[in-house]
């Protein structure tokens, strides 16, 4: 009878297990404010998490540290494994805020910034591309004008965009634009907003959309102070100029900022996608700049771009100090990040889109 029971056990458990083998995995543990892309090689999607903050949220965990796992054809994912960590040209290692993007069969990440025991902050100049395959980083030109919590778009599998950002003293109009072939970098149309750190974008086809993020205020008596933006840019990039981007404001899809949202392009839906953030713009640790604790916010923001509209739904999970949206199948993810009360997350949410 016991072997019976036994057997009946393992049969209704079976498939049990099955769907947790398939489940998104867990990260090796938990980090937010990670440099987050993909690329896909024969069939096979590999993801990718550089640097960030551990759970502690200190200076010391700060850290330059480097998962990936991958996802089959069938839509079978892999454990996260520790690979090489990323490299770096300043004195401390552990970086926040840098920007990854996946192009053709590599991953190009840049940037972002260190944290010393004394909390002074300096911008990275450092490019690297990272081969998913050699595990292997090639360092590449440094940017002209480093920066962190930008936002980085690619337009024809060549040309990467870096829009604005931060740059140790303060924000920076900047569009830098990095040309993949030729290996060298030149300047865009600068950005028409307030410069920003902590905003987000994607790009479909030609066109992209760039909302939100924190302008820093001057004031008459004291030192300058943060503040949460609320705008919304449309660029469209000239198909004979790269380098040409002709800005236009607008309109905004709920007139209250984030920061720190998740955001990518949405190809086959012809939509940019907007996910979480904070309405309350903070420090690494989550703390806001008025020392009230931030909280994340649970809305997805989709822009369609045949009819310029914008379409407001909820999520069921509240996230925020995202670096990247990640599409595996018809599931939108992302990896890491901050949930409520601040905590550092080594989860994914899973999030699906109606068209």
């Amino acid at each position: 009878m016991k072997l019976i029971n036994a057997i009946f056990s393992v049969l209704f458990l079976f498939p049990l297990f099955q769907v947790l083998a398939n489940e998104f995995p867990l990260l090796p543990e938990p980090v937010t404010n990670n440099a987050v892309a993909t690329v896909t090689i024969d069939d096979v999607q590999y993801i990718v998490s550089f640097m960030g903050l551990a759970a502690g949220k200190s200076y010391k965990d700060v850290h330059n540290k480097t998962w990936k796992m991958t996802v089959d054809k069938a839509g079978q994912y892999s454990p996260w494994q520790q690979v090489r960590s990323v490299p770096s040209s300043l004195k401390l290692k552990g970086r926040l805020a840098s920007i990854a993007i996946g192009v053709d069969d590599k991953i190009y990440l840049f940037g972002g910034y260190t944290v010393a025991s004394n909390h002074t902050e300096q911008s990275a100049p450092d490019v690297y591309s990272y081969d998913v395959l050699t595990d292997h980083y090639n360092l590449l030109p440094p940017m002209p004008v480093p920066v962190d919590d930008a936002i980085a778009l690619s337009y024809r599998n060549r040309y990467i965009y870096l829009v604005s950002g931060w740059h140790n003293d303060g924000n920076v109009n900047l569009v830098q634009m990095y040309d993949i072939v030729k290996n060298e970098w030149r300047q865009a149309s600068p950005f028409l907003g307030a410069p920003v750190f902590g905003h987000a974008g994607g790009i479909v086809d030609n066109q992209l959309m760039v909302c939100d993020g924190v302008k820093t205020v001057a004031h008459m008596t004291r030192r300058r102070s943060f503040a949460q933006q609320t705008a919304c840019y449309l660029g469209e990039i000239d198909v004979m100029n790269p380098a040409q981007i002709n800005w236009y404001e607008w309109v905004h899809p709920t007139d209250e900022g984030r920061y720190r949202m998740a955001a990518a392009g949405d190809i086959e839906n012809d939509r940019i996608i907007f996910v979480g953030g904070a309405t309350n713009p903070y420090n690494f640790d989550g703390i806001g700049y008025d020392k009230i604790p931030s909280e994340p916010t649970s809305e997805i923001w989709s822009y369609y771009l045949s009819t310029r509209t914008w379409k407001v739904t909820e999520s069921k999970e509240t996230t925020m100090d995202h670096r990247g949206l990640i599409n595996v199948g018809d599931k939108w993810i992302t990896v890491g990040g901050m949930g409520n009360k601040q905590i550092v997350l080594d989860h994914r949410s899973k999030l699906t889109f109606s068209s």
